[in-house]
């Protein structure tokens, strides 16, 4: 971690009133100062990383990502049903664990698309 009196550079940009309200609004709901989560964000953008999320959304990802693994699993299974197959207990333990295993990646996705942001 780089200590606060290391910090001897400085970044700055103009941005419209919009940007700006935005920019502001994301910050407060951080529970940062502005500069903390501008430096925290520009970081790990800058580092091919996802922002951390805050409390609201760490809470939305959670739950999108058990909404993705739940479609997943019940389409699977509704799809065999409409064809007249039964699920055996290997293969359902199968769904669950194809839909566990890329949850989180297409939850990720999902919100990215919400927001209106480029999914990586």
């Amino acid at each position: 971690m780089v200590k606060p009196n290391s910090r001897t550079k400085k970044i700055s940009m103009w941005v419209s009133e919009e940007e700006y309200a935005q920019l502001e609004r994301a910050a407060q709901k951080s529970a940062k100062t502005r500069s903390a989560w501008f430096r925290e964000v520009m970081l790990a953008r800058a580092n091919s990383q996802p922002a951390k999320l805050n409390a609201t959304e760490g809470e939305a990802y959670a739950v999108m990502a058990e909404v993705v693994a739940l479609r997943a699993i019940l389409l699977n299974v509704l799809f065999k049903q409409a064809k007249g197959e039964t699920v055996t207990a290997e293969e359902m333990q199968r769904l669950i664990d194809r839909a566990d295993s890329d949850k989180l990646r297409k939850a990720r996705k999902r919100l990215e698309q919400a927001s209106g942001s480029k999914a990586t």
